[in-house]
């Protein structure tokens, strides 16, 4: 098996993760200082973050130029160290690719939009006429340049441009810039919303939806021949490297995984969104429109991934940059957040596939909560709000949702200690620090053999070292049961069933499900004849 099989992996926001310099935001030499923290995790390698030059209206993914380093971020100096201090732990550097647009400040786009017959003209997608869709941060997914006379396309804000995969010198500055970051060390890459760089032949109006718009998502996510730009950027970049790929993939179907992933495949992994979407209705990801769902549904999304991906491989992970905190998520009102984190560790080391850890997760934290549309820094959290608004939905009503699912739950400072801002920067913190960090920091959790951190060490050990763990078949065991999640993993007739109660009350257990086994972890340290709330736990057979 690959390295990349055998360990989890860290994503990192930068930006929120360790101030060095007390500007207020982190930065690579913040990473520096805490390998030895992320290594007791352990993990095999990091994922960044864009730490590109960027006007940051996206938070870096609106990039400027795809081979520098951002002077806020560091230098390319510390880039360089950073790579040889990982690779002396044992640690590879993943970065972040964000391809399917650049931001409106890259100096591509400032040449193509000066006129339609500079050398550029046709690096992005411009058009005379624009369509009904509405881009994934709201809005009208086209914006007009006076400049040149003509609409541009965005699939997210206004300040991302759409780059123009049709043109192969395009695609070829994007591998030139991917090989770039593999000569610096680089051990693969994580590569973001690469679904829509295939655009449909022709740009029509999408079915109206209650705005009168079209989301283009649904009008452009995995349109027919994406595939043959990804086998082209895997021979002129992956190939004959030793390296792993993880692209971000909404809308991807699991029945349609085995293209994508695998011997036959693109990438080696591949972040579908079925588990963390299933409360929207075709991946669109309109806040207010967020519909319940049964666990029996939930759980048959992480099934049937497990499944298409049975002979390749799967990330699996719960949150990051882009999602809000899980404990608040996929559990119950009521629900106690630190077995609830716990529950989800349990799950996440024990399904099949390489665990994917966001910074903050291996301690439990929660979602924020901000009172103002104004106190949020995520421009989809303002999108979302002013599309909620125009439904007709109060500001109480509006922020219910923003509070809910902004991206900022997920980008709030990462929190060392129970000093000034959490210890994470000694100036002003470009985004508040959660109110709980006196109590939810590393360093307390540190010192609590019981703590969140603690658990997920436990189980990132019980993982490495485990075969059953890393390449045992999976099977789930009551499917339709809508309080219980439970699955086994079998290997050369050694098995470990996982079981997590995903209510707020005492659940019975199956007749005779843990007969012959013994529990080997849990979030509970004695154990009964059912399940309590929140309760998960592992069992060797």
């Amino acid at each position: 098996m690959k390295w990349w099989q055998k360990k989890s992996v860290y994503q990192v926001y930068p930006k929120s993760f360790l101030d060095t310099t007390g500007k207020g935001t982190g930065d690579l030499r913040g990473v520096i200082q805490k390998l030895d923290y992320i290594q007791s995790l352990g993990v095999g390698a990091i994922w960044l973050t864009p730490f590109y030059p960027s006007p940051m209206v996206d938070n870096g993914y609106d990039i400027s130029n795809y081979t520098e380093i951002d002077p806020r971020f560091g230098t390319m100096a510390d880039f360089e160290e950073l790579v040889k201090e990982a690779a002396a732990r044992g640690i590879k550097i993943v970065v972040d690719l964000v391809f399917n647009h650049s931001s409106d400040k890259n100096q591509w786009f400032l040449e193509s939009k000066s006129g339609k017959t500079n050398e550029k003209a046709d690096w992005y997608i411009w058009r005379d006429e624009k369509t009904n869709w509405r881009s994934i941060f709201g809005g009208s997914a086209w914006e007009f340049c006076e400049e040149r006379g003509q609409y541009y396309l965005h699939t997210f804000a206004k300040e991302q441009p759409d780059l123009n995969w049709e043109n192969p010198k395009v695609r070829q500055a994007l591998y030139d810039a991917a090989n770039f970051w593999l000569d610096k060390g680089a051990g693969g890459f994580r590569i973001d919303a690469i679904v829509y760089i295939k655009k449909p032949k022709e740009f029509v109006d999408g079915e109206p939806d209650s705005d009168g718009m079209s989301s283009i998502h649904n009008m452009t996510a995995a349109t027919d021949g994406i595939l043959d730009f990804l086998r082209e950027f895997k021979e002129k970049v992956f190939d004959g490297r030793d390296i792993f790929t993880v692209a971000e993939a909404n809308g991807v179907q699991p029945k349609n995984l085995s293209e994508w992933v695998g011997k036959n495949g693109v990438f080696d992994m591949l972040f579908e969104f079925s588990h963390v979407n299933i409360m929207f209705e075709n991946g669109a990801e309109i806040w207010h429109r967020a519909k319940l769902y049964k666990l029996s549904d939930w759980k048959k999304t992480l099934t049937e991934s497990q499944k298409s991906t049975k002979n390749s491989w799967y990330p699996i992970y719960f949150e990051n940059h882009d999602r809000p905190r899980p404990v608040n998520t996929f559990f119950p009102s009521g629900s106690d957040k630190i077995l609830a984190a716990k529950a989800l560790a349990t799950i996440l080391f024990t399904l099949r596939g390489t665990p994917f850890i966001y910074q903050g997760e291996e301690l439990g934290f929660e979602n924020t909560k901000f009172d103002s549309i104004d106190d949020y820094d995520d421009i989809s959290s303002r999108g979302n709000y002013d599309l909620a608004r125009a439904d007709g939905l109060s500001d109480k009503q509006a922020m219910k949702f923003v509070q809910k699912f902004s991206r900022d739950n997920a980008r709030t400072p990462m929190q060392w200690n129970s000093e000034k801002n959490a210890g994470f920067t000694s100036g002003k913190s470009w985004l508040p620090v959660h109110e709980d960090f006196k109590v939810c920091n590393v360093e307390n959790q540190e010192k609590n053999p019981d703590s969140v951190l603690n658990f997920y060490r436990k189980l990132s050990k019980l993982r490495n070292s485990s075969e059953v763990l890393i390449s045992g078949e999976y099977e789930e065991f009551f499917p339709e049961n809508e309080e219980l999640f439970i699955f086994t993993r079998t290997l050369n007739g050694k098995k470990f069933m996982t079981l997590v109660n995903f209510t707020t009350h005492e659940v019975n257990l199956p007749e005779k499900i843990l007969a012959g086994g013994k529990k080997i972890a849990g979030n509970y340290s004695d154990e009964k004849n059912y399940f309590r709330a929140t309760e998960a736990a592992i069992y060797e057979f």
